[in-house]
């Protein structure tokens, strides 16, 4: 009897025993329900017990459920403001439309934010600096995207001494070398790791790791400079035949030179062409009236800029077809009338001589 009575309770004891592990799953599995019907309910299901009841309410921490802090992406705001106008953007003195004019942006013209305020932005584009309603101008993506297209790619020397090869790769001929801080052109940027640049009138080859791209887009002007630009193109006007011009022989140097930098790759008539811009310009009074202050005025040409003319005339090594130019363009002698600008033909408007176009 004692023997089945201790039989009977093992046996109860195990039924119990089984009961509870059934309790446990059915309370670990609620457990779970109420857990993912929280996280389905988000931060309401936690700070609001009517979601719940409170016998259900499971606190979670961000370190329970392992989540990581979303950092913020810390962007660069660009500087970049371009016109957007089918031809030309008056910038005022103040930030409303009544305020005086300063001066205009044109077409495809760009120029660096300084302030923005009320619908309006003061900037600054070459030497004109003011204030222009943000309806007719791009930021952002919008301008960059403008300004690629209009503009020209630049590319700033970062090393001591670059090699521009005449194709791309280490093994090709060397045509020269440009020093450290020397702007170039950029025609194009290749898949591979080299960069197509107008050397001379050429194209040139050098390792992109050793440019800083850029861009260089038209600027306004102020009505100072529309005033000189103008009474310049009057004048251009009367000119019907060009004297010559007598220079000391350092002088002729100093124009082959530029030639020679500018179009030393170009035909001789794409090099009596920079010659005649060079000389169109000592006629204009809106440039200087002697050759050495035309070619080393302030931001016009490059090669005076970054030394390499320097070194061309340092280096004495100067073809011959340049000095023969340099003479013609001295004589009188222009194939491009009176203009006065130049740049790598990119399918702008103007003159097209070899690689260049004139304007």
């Amino acid at each position: 009897m004692a023997r089945s009575r201790k039989l009977l309770l093992s046996v109860l004891s195990l039924i119990l025993g089984l009961v509870s592990l059934v309790q446990a799953d059915i309370a670990a599995e609620a457990s779970s329900s109420a857990y993912l019907d929280l996280l389905n309910g988000g931060v309401a299901a936690i700070i609001d017990p009517t979601v719940m009841n409170s016998s259900e309410l499971i606190t979670v921490t961000a370190e329970e459920l392992q989540l990581e802090p979303i950092a913020e992406k810390e962007e660069e705001d660009s500087t970049l403001v371009m016109a957007n106008v089918s031809k030309v953007l008056n910038v005022r003195e103040e930030p409303n439309s009544e305020a005086k004019k300063v001066g205009k942006l044109y077409k495809d013209c760009g120029g660096t934010i300084l302030e923005r305020k009320d619908g309006w932005t003061k900037l600054q584009s070459g030497n004109l600096v003011g204030w222009a309603s943000d309806q007719y101008l791009l930021f952002g993506e919008e301008a960059e995207t403008l300004a690629k297209k209009v503009g020209v790619t630049t590319g700033k020397v970062n090393t001591q001494v670059l090699n521009v090869r005449q194709q791309p790769g280490m093994e090709a001929q060397i045509l020269g070398r440009i020093p450290l801080n020397y702007e170039v052109e950029v025609l194009y940027v290749s898949e591979s790791e080299w960069v197509c640049i107008s050397y001379e009138g050429k194209d040139g080859y050098v390792l992109a790791e050793y440019l800083d791209l850029g861009w260089r887009v038209d600027a306004g002007e102020t009505l100072d400079e529309i005033k000189a630009r103008e009474a310049a193109e009057m004048e251009a006007k009367r000119y019907k035949k060009f004297s010559e011009y007598t220079v000391d022989e350092d002088t002729l140097t100093l124009l082959a030179a530029i030639i020679h930098c500018e179009a030393g790759g170009e035909s001789y008539e794409g090099q009596v062409a920079v010659g005649a811009v060079v000389m169109n310009r000592v006629r204009s009074s809106r440039f200087p009236d002697n050759i050495h202050d035309v070619i080393y005025a302030a931001g016009q040409f490059s090669p005076a800029m970054s030394g390499r003319l320097d070194e061309v005339l340092e280096s004495g090594k100067i073809y011959d077809s340049c000095y023969k130019a340099a003479k013609e363009a001295l004589s009188g002698v222009s194939n491009v009338g009176d203009m006065t600008y130049f740049r790598r033909n990119d399918g702008r408007k103007g003159l097209v001589i070899g690689n260049h176009v004139f304007h």
